[in-house]
């Protein structure tokens, strides 16, 4: 099929579906929720990592004095943080696999 047929292709698809002829597709995903990370199980995972904060703060892409706040509890870490946290809870090879750091 050339790109004109399937722009017509297209065109007449939306047609279709305006006039009620054609049912529209779709797809339905579920994102899981972000999980809630205590201090004291961020720490848990920097040593069942066997990192230093400086090493942990490297992966996660902040300081180690966010690193530091976390464990602390001072501050607690943010969408992307908490995502990638559970990542690693479910499997800790990540950064290895993923190049993030080679050992």
């Amino acid at each position: 099929m050339n790109t004109y047929e399937s722009i017509m292709q297209g065109l007449n698809e939306a047609i279709a579906y305006e006039k009620g002829e054609k049912t529209a597709r779709s797809n339905t995903i579920t994102i899981a929720p972000l999980p809630d990370v205590s201090a004291s199980e961020i720490k848990e995972l920097r040593q069942s990592l066997n990192m230093t904060q400086s090493t942990f703060a490297a992966v996660m892409g902040v300081s180690n004095k966010t690193v530091e706040a976390w464990e602390k509890g001072t501050n607690a870490p943010a969408g992307t943080a908490r995502r990638m946290m559970g990542m690693l809870i479910a499997d800790h090879m990540i950064p290895e696999k993923y190049s993030i750091i080679s050992r």
